[in-house]
């Protein structure tokens, strides 16, 4: 007897090299998936704004990437102790302002030299609403040479300064093009992947939620149509229609838990994953195991002769794969199992 619908995710015509570069912004749906790559010794970067979820936001963040846009003190604002960016994530703030245009623009100039030779980018919307600024009252500073009045992160400044606002699938489609466009002359052979975030944003309601997630499923889906090198990987649908069960969700029921997030890794990697790197995958997965072990007794012979057994793994791994980068494990294991 079958309790569930369960589907397969057909496998991506071109499929993620174990070598190639990802890029990877968006919910924080993405860290999720930027983990599994990571630890799996993907070479990634994940998010240099810090999360974003609306659409507007996220294409205006890669576009920033694209022309190497240096931030100055102009484009900061004070509130609560700290100096924030509009188009960053609270993780970028600093209470001191030098020092969080340090870590803005250090993110960006990376940001910027790995999306010019990065192989693919994963893109996952969180969002269709926006919040605008509308407070008039000059109390905090904002701007006035931004191309949007959409910010990325509301950085807990009163409700009462935004308006907010469901975003239309005509402006979605325009901010995209333009992006894919744009990337399309800085990045020639880059492939794309969207995904849309199966976190539910319960706190836009219910009815909202549901419209918001409609305008991003629709408007990728028409790109992905539209465009050769884009693709869509299934996210949403395997937490919401396939698992379909509250027991697949963290104790707040909006954030898939552990075994969803799981899950969906194991889909992507089937889907979008060639299957060449599996059993290389499998060994770094070892590693990565015995890494994370911490010895009951750290001067027994048994735990040294562990130690050596994984530097050997590893000289033996990046022997065969020069690109593989183990530089804090082989501190790890070189050092006799302690950080």
């Amino acid at each position: 007897m079958d309790f569930r619908l369960e589907f397969d995710v057909k496998p991506f015509l071109f499929r993620i090299q174990h070598s190639e570069k990802i890029m990877l912004t968006g919910s924080c749906f993405t860290e999720h998936i930027a983990e599994y790559l990571s630890n799996a010794k993907f070479n990634v970067l994940s998010n240099p704004n810090g999360i974003l979820f609306n659409p507007l936001s996220i294409t205006s963040a890669l576009i920033a990437y694209i022309e190497k846009q240096a931030y100055t003190k102009d484009d900061l604002f004070y509130f609560n102790e700290n100096w924030h960016s509009w188009d960053h994530h609270s993780r970028l703030s600093h209470p001191n302002a030098k020092k969080a245009l340090e870590e803005i623009n250090n993110a960006q100039l990376s940001a910027h030299k790995f999306l010019k030779t990065a192989n693919w980018l994963i893109i996952t919307l969180g969002s269709a609403f926006g919040y605008e600024w509308a407070d008039k009252s000059g109390e905090l500073h904002y701007p006035a040479n931004r191309s949007s009045n959409v910010v990325a992160n509301c950085h807990k400044v009163p409700a009462a300064k935004f308006k907010k606002r469901l975003l239309s699938v005509e402006e979605i489609l325009a901010a995209l093009d333009e992006m894919i466009y744009r990337l399309s002359f800085f990045n020639p052979g880059i492939k794309i992947i969207f995904t849309i975030s199966p976190v539910r944003h319960i706190r836009d309601g219910f009815i909202e939620n549901n419209r918001s997630k409609a305008v991003l499923i629709q408007c990728v889906h028409q790109l992905v149509e539209k465009f050769d090198k884009l693709f869509y990987f299934p996210a949403y649908e395997l937490v919401l229609d396939d698992l379909r069960d509250y027991r697949f969700f963290a104790e707040d029921m909006v954030h898939p838990n552990y075994f969803a997030t799981q899950y969906v890794w194991e889909k992507f990697m089937a889907a979008c994953i060639d299957a060449s790197a599996y059993n290389l995958m499998k060994e770094i997965q070892k590693i990565h195991i015995a890494f994370r072990h911490r010895p009951f007794n750290p001067e027994s012979a048994a735990h040294k002769q562990f130690l050596q057994s994984n530097l050997n793994k590893i000289h033996s791994l990046t022997q065969a794969y020069p690109y593989l980068d183990f530089a804090e494990e082989l501190k790890y294991f070189e050092v006799g199992g302690e950080l």
